[in-house]
């Protein structure tokens, strides 16, 4: 295929809407997997050259920063902060928000300065806007119920201002996750009718969860211009609405061509939970990847081409003590980088089950206390600020595990730390309630990195994981109750660990480095971004 053919497959227009994006470790503009999962399409984006330009929004307190209090409990911090590397597009617009005109700024992240696709980032926070105007930009995800309303108006009707004012007109709007609705509206204004933005636009649902699948009062909506200056009559007609609530997710399915779950069972589980709605668009499975170039250590991947297993293993331990001196500026604690070493990473949220590993406290510290074959562990993960159920969670396994020399928790769960723990593991432990977990990705980085995911069958595992080959596979409890799912599952977990994990480890390495070859082998392409972006565009973008 010729350079000219390449590109004109990808000659629709994109135009990708998401609430975060996680590029660089010094663009503080994400939470955890959503971020994750954009900033890795954009990078493929970019070296496939497609033809996608993102919209998303600047925060000037970017998420949080997550630090450690006095008594070494997590804490928030919220600082600003300054981009020299963004560009003022000098544009400067007006929309309506509460009846209030905002004015919006657009900054522009040039493709060459970290590799992805043009990413443009509106802002509120200018000092042509009054304190209230600025504070809708002031940080991600704010829990204020108003400031979020705001937020997702200033992403879709901003978004769409934006490239009207710019002069980019898309063929297709990728509205990823629920957010940026408003978009929708303004698309209806444009075109004139629901069977017209059907043809521009597509939908991505990302989780199953509750908190990822709003529904807000109509008359909420409607006092803070969500639907610009559609009447709310129209609304409720075209959006089929016949309480008092906007269904975000129904809604989407309802204006899109087409949408997609982020994996196969996702994608199942996404039919089932819309089957009884009408006028719900097909729904798809498109499977979440990582960008392997961004994210796979270049010496891993020159050892592994090379079937070079002792440069391998050699890279592999010294990865390994790179995380082990993070380990100890953290914590103080001075861990065996000969001791098998398992990573927990990622959001911090309930379904996730961060505490799994410890429902059965005796049957853990037999493990992790005894002299022959031991194990350690490492925690690290970043919940929302407000969502209290996890940050005591997270603070109460740090008093838990502090007394153990083997046990160390994170903070500061961003970029940087999650390609540390990636790298250093040597398993990567996962363990969701079966179910709840639409896709996952951070086994994917971890297996790209020699790290053998060890995890619960659920999201993107089952289509990559062999047990024993290249994985080992914890196999759900179905049909019982949260506590009984628990319990069961943690019996698996320890039966596991303690009868293929740790022998293998430490008495077959052989066995060890063929199931780590295995996985960093098997989990490319198929969960390369690559894939995923050239998938948008043959099953959603072009159809």
């Amino acid at each position: 295929m010729n350079q000219g053919e390449k590109e004109n497959k990808y000659s629709t227009k994109v135009a990708y809407f998401c609430m975060e994006y996680a590029i660089d470790q010094s663009l503080k503009i994400y939470s955890g997997g959503l971020g994750f999962l954009s900033g890795s399409h954009l990078r493929s984006a970019y070296q496939l050259k497609q033809n996608l330009v993102a919209i998303g929004l600047l925060y000037s307190q970017g998420y949080y920063d997550q630090v450690r209090n006095t008594n070494e409990m997590a804490a928030v911090m919220f600082r600003k902060r300054e981009y020299s590397f963004l560009q003022d597009t000098g544009i400067l617009f007006t929309i309506h928000i509460h009846n209030a005109p905002v004015k919006v700024k657009v900054y522009f992240l040039p493709p060459e300065i970290f590799g992805t696709a043009p990413l443009y980032l509106l802002t509120s926070d200018i000092p042509e806007n009054d304190f209230l105007a600025r504070s809708i930009c002031f940080r991600l995800y704010n829990h204020d119920l108003a400031a979020k309303v705001a937020q997702s108006i200033l992403l879709g009707i901003g978004g769409a201002k934006f490239l009207e004012t710019a002069g980019i007109k898309p063929d297709v709007y990728h509205l990823n996750e629920g957010h940026g609705l408003p978009l929708i509206f303004q698309l209806f204004q444009k075109y004139g009718n629901i069977e017209n933005v059907r043809k521009h636009l597509v939908f991505t649902t990302h989780t199953p969860d509750k908190a990822g699948n709003d529904t807000i009062s109509l008359a909420l909506l409607n006092e803070m211009n969500f639907f610009d200056t559609l009447p709310l009559e129209k609304v409720k007609e075209i959006t089929q609405t016949s309480n008092e609530e906007l269904d975000f997710t129904l809604t989407a399915l309802r204006f899109a061509k087409i949408a997609n779950g982020v994996s196969k069972i996702h994608g199942q589980v996404a039919n089932q939970m819309w089957a009884n709605q009408e006028g719900v668009c097909p729904i798809i499975s498109i499977t979440n990847a990582q960008n392997a170039l961004y994210w796979t250590d270049p010496l891993l991947k020159k050892y592994l081409s090379q079937e070079d297993e002792t440069l391998l293993s050699e890279r592999k331990k010294e990865l390994k003590e790179e995380l082990l001196k993070e380990v100890a500026d953290q914590t103080g604690k001075l861990f065996d980088p000969e001791i098998l070493t398992i990573v927990w990473a990622r959001r911090v949220t309930a379904y996730k089950r961060i505490d799994l590993l410890l429902k059965d406290i005796q049957s853990f510290q037999e493990l992790i206390e005894r002299t022959d074959q031991p194990i350690q562990v490492i925690w690290a993960g970043k919940p929302y600020p407000e969502d209290y159920d996890a940050v005591n969670l997270f603070n109460n396994l740090i008093t838990i595990t502090q007394p153990f020399k083997r046990c160390a928790v994170l903070t500061g769960y961003e970029l940087k730390l999650s390609a540390l723990l990636k790298k250093g593991a040597d398993v990567w432990l996962n363990t969701p309630h079966y179910g709840r977990e639409a896709s996952g990705t951070s086994g994917m980085t971890a297996s790209m990195n020699g790290a053998i995911n060890l995890s619960v069958a659920d999201g993107w595992f089952p289509e990559f994981s062999k047990h024993g080959h290249n994985s080992f596979v914890i196999q759900p409890s179905m049909n019982v109750s949260v506590e009984q799912q628990d319990k069961e599952d943690n019996a698996q977990l320890i039966k596991i660990l303690k009868e293929e994990v740790i022998p293998v480890y430490y008495n077959d390495k052989t066995k060890w480095n063929v199931i780590r070859k295995n996985a960093m082998k098997e989990i490319v392409p198929m969960f390369d971004s690559d894939r995923m972006a050239i998938e948008y565009y043959q099953k959603s973008y072009c159809i």
